[in-house]
């Protein structure tokens, strides 16, 4: 996932999109320890989703800290 396509998402879209990715990494993660992944390459490929949808909830949170509103 590109990370323009996240800034037009919404705070709570956004969390969505954290669990999401995190709940994959955990079954990728279980398929490698039970020897049933194919696609290594995946695993990196979560993780780095799951650093952009980490980075543009911070720019989200200082933006609003910033101006002083809700998220």
């Amino acid at each position: 996932m590109k990370t323009s396509e996240l800034r037009n998402l919404t705070f709570e879209e956004l969390q969505k999109k954290l669990k999401e990715a995190r709940q994959e990494l955990f079954n990728l993660r279980f398929q490698l320890a039970t020897g049933q992944l194919k696609n290594y390459k995946k695993i990196k490929e979560v993780k780095k989703d799951i650093a952009r949808i980490l980075t543009v909830i911070k720019e989200i949170e200082r933006a609003s800290k910033a101006t002083g509103g809700n998220k």
